[in-house]
């Protein structure tokens, strides 16, 4: 399968604000977070179909997300993940003596992965602190 180097940023959104308000283990905050908006003509030069899953790497991580056409304007050679708990996978710890990671303007990897499943908010968190054990803490 082809891969495809893109720039990510993330940011807030309108749909992420509303989910975290329900709550990170709400079905509605998986929906609005566990994508990745690129460039239709980025997803086709990685044989990408909208609505599918890709498997989004960084330096520091990786996460299975669901790609998806820009809600917003997306140029070509940029992604964007919504903030949350799937960009936080991907993040580069750095802060540039900021304090604050740093959230837009890393390279990534972007690949096909259809038969990858998203993990949830839940499994995520608790997997990066050796947690998760199958749904059972």
């Amino acid at each position: 399968m082809a891969k495809i180097h893109l720039n990510m940023i993330t940011q807030r959104s309108i749909e992420e604000g509303a989910a975290m308000e329900q709550g990170k283990t709400n079905p509605n905050y998986f929906i609005a977070c566990s994508i990745c908006e690129m460039n239709p003509e980025d997803m086709r030069k990685a044989g990408i179909w909208k609505n599918t899953n890709v498997r989004v790497t960084s330096e520091c991580g990786t996460v299975i997300v669901k790609a998806i056409e820009p809600t917003q304007y997306c140029p070509p050679g940029l992604a964007h993940i919504r903030q949350g708990v799937w960009a936080n996978q991907v993040v580069p710890p750095r802060t540039q003596s900021t304090g604050t990671p740093q959230y837009s303007g890393f390279p990534v990897t972007i690949e096909p992965a259809p038969n990858e499943r998203i993990k949830t908010a839940l499994e995520l968190v608790q997997g990066a602190v050796g947690l998760w054990q199958g749904g059972k803490i």
